[in-house]
């Protein structure tokens, strides 16, 4: 079958500028947050509050500056995180970062998507039988593989399916949801309704407690994917200025959703009766009953599963583009730059699809493996805050080895001490988590600890050198001919400073309005 040559830069640019600040804020918000998360930490009631904000300033915050800067600095260069690392120190680190993005989110799909099966279960008016569906493993798989390729599908109709979908479902399954939660806890207190959190309770954990420091990084990793939209940074219109302000409002909007959701999820259950699973769906529940309104249970229930398509789908389109923009450039075999008529990814998505059916057969259909796979969901912890390690140290790397570049969006308006503060704490903060997640957490039994740290410490060990195994195999035909990626900074060979120069006479006159003919980049 004919394969549709990747666009030039020209006609990639002009199809350009097809996300809006509020598109890619809800983007980043629902690759964010995932209510899923809400019973786990209602549980600590009041002291809730401290973690989230713990992480947010040691975390969240450095994440969006960083990624703010970075993405401002790099407007018409693909790549995302392969870009950011490697302006900084080189194309196989930069490589390594995309990489273990793309890894991470796809071990990740089938434990959000099991959330999005047990939501689609509560749509009936009998909760016994509801809970009796959700455990069913038959009807989870079905139904995990049914929302996961639906996702892919929307995917291969290009960006502007996945920006309206995305927005879409970021409003009614996740930002409305948690705001008719916040509403219905604020309510129901207001109407004399006893809360099962006590709000007198310590705001400050007591942190000489190991397992309560263990529980504090653990948080960090709520957090993850403010930077990933990075991707996208050519498909936004004046991406200098609305990238920071869709990033720095989707961190805003986090925070609150967080916080003030696990408050209203502590009001209505005690936390001796949560459920990690269930939990979200029987506090929506709880409240209608209070209200009288048991039939609005199924239509959040249908809004929650949306939501988490809109997740998804996020995911899915984010980091598969990034591999692939970086495998046209000659990083990746032939087969992985395959493109469809839309210009998207297909074969990178069609291998992440096998590979996340693949592993929800296992999560959902063997009940042995259950506890194997949560040893996996930790994997992704640790792979994510490797990339995230390099990306700390190439913004400051970068206010050095490239000092005299154009800044649009700047950490600190002099001098690179503010730099060094918030990438700092953002690099020990990520530090102190890998570190920490290690650590087997309390409520996963192991049996022995041997199996937990061989697969930690051996899937970390596979999973960053196999791109390395991957770049020494690298071969001058995997290059396509026709990709327009635009070349680092360093390269200083005259024909890549060309097409580099190419690019962004392209970028900025698509950006004022006026495209000009599409330049011929100078031969390879």
């Amino acid at each position: 079958m004919a394969t549709q040559s990747p666009p030039t830069t020209a006609s990639k640019v002009k199809s350009a500028a097809k996300l809006g600040v509020g598109t890619l804020m809800i983007m980043n918000i629902v690759a964010v947050v995932s209510l899923r998360g809400l019973p786990a930490e209602a549980e600590y009631g009041v002291s809730s509050a401290f973690y989230y904000l713990f992480a947010a300033l040691v975390f969240l915050i450095p994440v969006s500056l960083v990624a703010a800067e970075l993405a401002a600095m790099f407007p018409y260069q693909q790549g995302g995180m392969f870009r950011w690392i490697g302006e900084a120190f080189g194309s196989k680190l930069g490589f390594l970062g995309i990489w273990l993005q793309w890894v991470e989110s796809t071990i990740w799909f089938p434990t959000v998507l099991t959330f999005g099966a047990v939501s689609l279960a509560f749509i009936g008016m009998d909760h016994v039988a509801d809970s009796h569906l959700a455990a069913n493993k038959y009807y989870t798989i079905v139904v995990v593989l049914a929302i996961y390729w639906l996702a892919t599908f929307i995917s291969m109709k290009g960006l502007g399916w996945v920006g309206k979908v995305s927005k879409i479902g970021g409003m009614i399954g996740t930002i409305i949801p948690a705001g008719l939660l916040v509403v219905c806890g604020v309510v129901y207190l207001a109407t004399g309704g006893q809360s099962q959190m006590d709000f007198h309770g310590d705001f400050l954990p007591d942190l000489t407690n190991f397992d309560n420091v263990v529980l504090a990084a653990s948080i960090f990793l709520f957090y993850a994917g403010m930077e990933m939209s990075g991707v996208h940074v050519r498909d936004i219109q004046n991406p200098a200025v609305n990238y920071p302000k869709a990033v720095f409002g989707g961190a805003l909007v986090t925070v609150l959703i967080f916080v003030l959701g696990t408050f209203a999820l502590g009001v209505i259950i005690p936390a001796k009766d949560i459920n990690l699973v269930q939990s979200l769906l029987v506090g929506f529940d709880n409240y209608f009953k209070a209200f009288h309104m048991n039939w609005f249970t199924p239509v959040i229930a249908i809004a929650l599963a949306f939501g988490v398509l809109a997740g998804v789908l996020t995911w899915v389109a984010g980091p598969s583009k990034g591999v692939f923009a970086v495998g046209q450039a000659g990083y990746l075999p032939p087969f992985f730059q395959k493109a469809n008529k839309n210009g998207v990814q297909r074969n990178i998505l069609l291998i992440q699809g096998g590979a996340v059916t693949l592993l929800s057969l296992l999560f959902v259909v063997m009940p042995s493996v259950q506890s194997f796979y949560q040893i996996l969901s930790q994997l992704t912890v640790l792979l994510y805050l490797i990339a995230y390690l390099l990306m700390f140290s190439a913004a400051i790397y970068l206010r050095y080895s490239m000092k005299k570049a154009a800044r649009p969006f700047r950490i600190g308006r002099n001098g690179n001490w503010l730099m060094w503060v918030v990438a700092g704490v953002g690099f020990l903060g990520s530090l102190l988590a890998f570190v920490l997640s290690f650590f087997p957490p309390d409520q996963i039994s192991m049996g022995s600890t041997t199996v937990w740290y061989s697969v930690l410490f051996g899937g970390v060990a596979l999973f960053t050198i196999l791109p390395f195994i991957i770049l020494a195999c690298r071969k001058p035909s995997w290059v396509n001919p026709k990709s327009d990626f635009v070349p680092f900074h360093w390269e200083k060979d005259p024909k890549a400073q060309a097409l580099l120069e190419v690019a962004r006479k392209a970028f900025e006159a698509k950006q004022s309005g006026n495209t000009p003919p599409a330049p011929t980049p100078p031969d390879k």
